[in-house]
């Protein structure tokens, strides 16, 4: 039976990703890789977990594979599954399948959205026996020394439905991210879109007093990811109100006092 596999060098990081580092997170993040210890990030949606994989990845000079979960990913999603092409039955390989076999690190981007059977199938690859039952197959495939199984969560967003039980956590290295602070978000916004350093000090700042909101009603603060999308959008043309009241005011929440909120501390940082 023909076994359908990708290619490592479509999964390779070609470009160096821009990552500023806030503490040890590189030096635990090889370490961990070096040691075979899979790793666990945890923080709040869009502080720049994603990019610190794609980062390491580029850095390890190793194959990524991305997979964003959701409540309906199971675990034959993840193994393989047989396709039928040409009148040939063949297995198609699943994306953590592909990730063991080409050693890649496998990174599983808000896992506690997947299913508990998802959950149960990574275990195998998250302890000493480092290897991937697959079932349909009758096969048990283990892990090259260069693979590493990350996850990630955002426990802001933890229910008593969505926690990633002890049994789980306890089989990771966790490495906490959090926003970067105000020097170095201005750093970011300046490097990757070519804004100001005035308008990219005063975004910096204007994201730390947003975020003291979550205490007053606001769901979630502003990344530094909605911040980058705002300075963009300066940069090609759009008005700073226009552009703040899209990517800020109206994405972060749909509550009209909450709205005008925004709108009043914006227009005090910019005096608009």
């Amino acid at each position: 039976m023909k076994i359908v596999t990708p290619e490592s060098t479509q999964f390779k990081v070609v470009d160096a990703p821009y990552y500023a580092e806030s503490g040890s997170e590189v030096g635990i993040f090889e370490a961990a890789w070096k040691q075979k210890v899979p790793v666990l990030l945890k923080g709040p949606t869009g502080c720049g977990k994603t990019r610190f994989v794609s980062y390491m990845a580029h850095k390890l000079n190793l194959p990524l594979i991305t997979v964003s979960c959701h409540e309906d990913l199971s675990a034959s999603d993840l193994i393989g599954r047989y396709v039928i092409q040409n009148d040939e039955v063949l297995w198609s390989d699943g994306p953590m399948t592909a990730a063991v076999r080409m050693g890649a690190i496998l990174y599983l981007d808000e896992v506690v959205e997947a299913r508990k059977d998802t959950i149960v199938a990574i275990h195998p690859l998250s302890d000493h026996r480092r290897s991937l039952l697959i079932d349909k197959l009758a096969t048990v495939l283990e892990a090259p020394d260069n693979f590493l199984l990350v996850i990630s969560y955002n426990p802001g967003y933890q229910s008593l439905l969505k926690e990633l039980k002890p049994s789980t956590r306890q089989r990771f290295a966790s490495i906490a991210f959090d926003y970067p602070t105000e020097e170095t978000e201005c750093e970011i916004l300046i490097t990757e879109t070519g804004v100001n350093s005035d308008i990219a000090s005063k975004l910096a700042s204007l994201a730390t007093r947003i975020r003291k909101l979550t205490h007053r009603g606001l769901e979630e603060g502003a990344s530094t990811r909605l911040l980058l999308h705002t300075a963009r959008l300066i940069q090609g043309g759009v008005s700073i109100a226009d552009a703040t009241n899209a990517t800020l005011v109206e994405t972060l929440s749909d509550d009209p006092e909450m709205q005008n909120a925004l709108r009043d501390l914006i227009d005090d940082f910019f005096g608009l």
